[in-house]
């Protein structure tokens, strides 16, 4: 059952946001006002080093005012591929330099009321050429994949973006562990 929009107005934008108001056709043929935000993408980077560990910041979000672990991400500039974006925000964010990337996962963290993607890319080194800028985090630390759990548990982890790329990440290692998957029925 897909949702047809037949018109979007603007009723606020700036640089960062472009929030408006859509005609949506529902398939029964009512209509309906919805809210939504559009966004620039934003790209992050998750290094991991030999340990199994991940290069995590910990940070203040003054919107829900709480703190907890995430994995460094801003917004893609223009004229910026989103790996260019990740890897410049991760050393911006940390004071380390990932080395090579690879694709991850794509994250879109609100599609019911936003069309925010975010480009998560992996690294598996990272070398420290300097300090962060001081403004995004309280700290940073190698944090290791095995506590993640206990780290949500107690709640200081709650980023839908920094959760889907560690557990994804996660679930990829531990598959890889296992060995070659054996092909399913059919």
């Amino acid at each position: 059952m897909r949702w047809k929009v037949v018109s979007e107005q603007p009723l606020y934008v700036d640089e960062w946001l472009d929030i408006r108001v859509a005609d949506v056709e529902l398939p029964d043929g009512r209509h309906l006002d919805h809210r939504l935000i559009r966004t620039p993408p934003g790209a992050g980077v998750v290094a991991v080093d030999d340990a199994d560990r991940v290069l995590l910041i910990w940070r203040h979000r003054f919107i829900t005012d709480s703190w907890g672990w995430e994995i460094p991400l801003g917004k893609v500039e223009e004229g910026e591929s989103p790996i260019q974006a990740a890897a410049r925000e991760f050393e911006e964010e940390t004071g380390w330099r990932a080395g090579p990337l690879r694709h991850l996962i794509d994250v879109q963290p609100t599609p019911g009321i936003s069309d925010s993607r975010h480009h998560v890319y992996v690294a598996g080194t990272a070398t420290q050429v300097g300090e962060p800028d001081g403004i995004e985090s309280e700290r940073t630390e190698w944090i290791p994949l095995s506590g993640l759990a206990s780290l949500i548990e107690r709640g200081d982890m709650a980023s839908g973006t920094t959760l889907a790329a560690l557990l994804y990440l996660q679930s990829k290692i531990k598959l890889s562990a296992c060995g070659p998957m054996a092909p399913g029925p059919g």
